[in-house]
């Protein structure tokens, strides 16, 4: 396999456990406690908004982890000519800390986000581009750079152009995927809005 297409797929793959992380957060249909409580920031607008809840996160973020879990078995599994992708972790254990990073460092992302629409005095169903699609893969990824450094390089920095290269990829692979998703969403009914 060709290294920029191993890399790339390396990113995608250390991804998949926050990716499913966001798209699950909609199972929870908006029910549950809100995340801000209800609380009014000093502009007088929700915190976060009512579509953020703590069942979203949690089961968002749980799901994202379990996912995740279950590829860090795979690639501890396979033999070592078959592991063509970053392991999370030396030990499948060991993977846990990652995995908890990705799957609620995406939750934690689209809550940022959220947050910065607030702001903008933008609601919890109208649609900001960039804001809504990026911030969930953003966070997770700063996280990993920060705590796991090894895991960070191998799948998405192994150097300045290839990093540069990959990182683009992933986030235009990420608007692309993100938007199309959540119009799927739209209409089987698992969200309120196409955004």
């Amino acid at each position: 396999m060709e290294p920029l297409l191993l890399l790339f797929a390396s990113s995608l793959w250390v991804l998949i456990p926050a990716y499913v992380a966001n798209a699950a957060a909609t199972l929870s249909r908006g029910k549950g406690p809100a995340m801000d409580g209800g609380l009014l920031w000093r502009d007088g607008r929700r915190v976060l908004g009512r579509s953020k809840t703590w069942l979203g996160f949690l089961i968002g973020g749980g799901v994202g982890v379990a996912v995740g879990a279950f590829q860090a078995w795979l690639i501890l599994m396979a033999p070592p000519s078959l592991q063509l992708v970053p392991a999370f972790a030396s030990t499948w254990g060991g993977s846990f800390v990652p995995l908890l990073l990705l799957g609620f460092g995406a939750l934690t992302g689209d809550a940022v986000g959220s947050f910065f629409k607030r702001r903008m005095a933008r609601e919890s169903s109208a649609p900001f581009p960039l804001l809504d699609q990026l911030p969930f893969l953003i966070v997770p990824m700063v996280l990993l750079g920060l705590l796991t450094p090894s895991l960070f390089s191998a799948a998405f920095w192994p150097g300045t152009l290839p990093g540069l290269l990959t990182v683009a990829w992933v986030l235009l692979l990420t608007l692309f995927l993100h938007t199309s998703f959540n119009w799927v969403g739209y209409f089987i009914g698992a969200k309120r809005v196409p955004w």
